[in-house]
């Protein structure tokens, strides 16, 4: 051998070396332990669709997986951001730098989601946002240390509102909450109305949260619109759809259409007046043996069936822990790129895929809420009429504004 390719096999040695010790260097658990922060509304207008019984969904993932991560313990820490950006940077801040949180998720609220999304990449940590709503989440607010698991803004309004104009409902009216939710889906709506042959015959914004809606009906009322499109969510979509049958909006002839809907504002309303509904979910806890098996514990624990947010805050936390098994490490970056290459398919996932934006794609589903006579039970409330395919029911990765895609 001679020694210049002596000194070559020797370079290259070391460089395989150097290679293997930065990979197991960087492929570890962090503080030899696992700490998750669940922060959301735990008390106010959206506290009944995710809030204290999402966190017991965090609960049972982590229960499931056995309590630990390759012999290291996984810690819960909550708290309640009460929708204010500021204080939900406040607590991340101090959960990041003093309880060493790896992973946050739940924050609801898009503002706040995005106000968080942005300290996580800071701090380079991890993030899996389960409840806020905005599709510019994963948009021009994307980061590489943050993803969007249950659903957005454009998956449930798009279809919805293609299939509203396809049956008749050509003319809209549409009813927002004024911050960035409200304001994604407003021109999700928008567009999918205009680009079906319908038109927008006005618009108003609300603030969050409303317990007045009253001059709000009545100026959608008074449009004419044959579609009134509700943009809210939680007790706000409940007080507008109860103020519109107090109204006689739905009995002169007009159709509510309720763009975010959860199965607790279905029930809260009762079947005789959110009977024919059509929207679009993420999941229903009765749509299948998987996704009954699991809502029955979750009932055992709650008393209720679960909205789909809180079945996605089971799935997230479950698929975060399964990379963080596989990789040895809680690092964001290693975290993702597993999430990425691996299919996401579980009781509530069908068909799912993690995206170069962070968006998690899956099956979603046309729903219509029973009439009393057909429903069979207390919970009994939906029936699944379509499936909207992963590949349809999001938007485009051709259309992304997020800058990690390279469009």
């Amino acid at each position: 051998m001679n020694n210049k390719s002596s000194v070559f096999k020797k370079r290259a040695l070391v460089a395989v070396m150097a290679s293997l010790m930065a990979a197991s260097a960087k492929a570890e658990i962090s503080d030899d332990k696992v700490v998750i922060g669940y922060m959301d509304d735990m008390s106010g207008p959206y506290s009944d669709l995710a809030g204290p019984a999402g966190q017991t969904a965090v609960e049972m993932a982590i229960e499931d997986f056995g309590g630990e991560v390759n012999g290291k313990p996984i810690e819960l820490i909550s708290s309640d951001h009460r929708n204010d950006p500021a204080v939900a940077s406040n607590l991340a801040r101090e959960w990041m730098d003093q309880d060493a949180v790896d992973m946050i998720t739940g924050l609801n609220a898009s503002s706040v989601a995005i106000a968080v999304s942005k300290l996580v990449e800071e701090k380079n940590k991890f993030a899996m946002v389960t409840t806020a709503a905005a599709d510019s989440i994963t948009g021009e607010h994307c980061t590489p240390n943050h993803v969007h698991w249950v659903y957005d803004t454009f998956a449930v309004s798009d279809a919805a509102a293609r299939a509203i104009v396809e049956q008749g409902g050509e003319s809209w009216f549409l009813m927002s909450s004024d911050y960035a939710f409200g304001h994604a889906m407003e021109a999700a709506v928008e567009n999918a109305v205009e680009e079906s042959g319908g038109t927008i015959a006005g618009k108003i914004r609300h603030p969050f949260p409303t317990d007045d809606f009253s001059s709000y009906i009545l100026q959608a009322q008074g449009s004419g619109a044959d579609i009134i499109g509700l943009a809210s969510a939680g007790s706000d979509l409940i007080n507008a759809i109860k103020t519109a049958y107090q109204f006689g909006v739905p009995q002169s002839g007009q159709t509510l259409a309720s763009l975010m809907v959860f199965i607790t504002d279905m029930h809260s309303l009762g079947l005789d007046v959110a009977q024919g509904t059509q929207f679009v979910t993420g999941w229903y806890w009765d749509m299948d043996d998987q996704a009954r098996e699991w809502a029955e514990r979750f009932q055992e624990r709650e008393g209720r069936m679960p909205t789909m947010i809180q079945a996605g805050n089971y799935s997230a936390v479950t698929h975060y822990l399964q990379a963080v098994e596989a990789t040895g490490s809680d690092d964001p970056e290693d975290v993702r790129q597993y999430l990425m290459e691996n299919p996401i398919e579980d009781f509530f996932a069908r068909n799912g895929r993690l995206r170069e934006d962070g968006r998690m794609v899956h099956d979603m589903y046309l729903a219509e809420v029973k009439s009393p006579e057909e429903s069979t039970g207390e919970w009994d409330l939906y029936e699944i009429k379509s499936t909207i395919p992963a590949e349809e029911a999001f938007r485009p990765l051709s259309e992304s504004q997020c800058d990690l895609v390279n469009n």
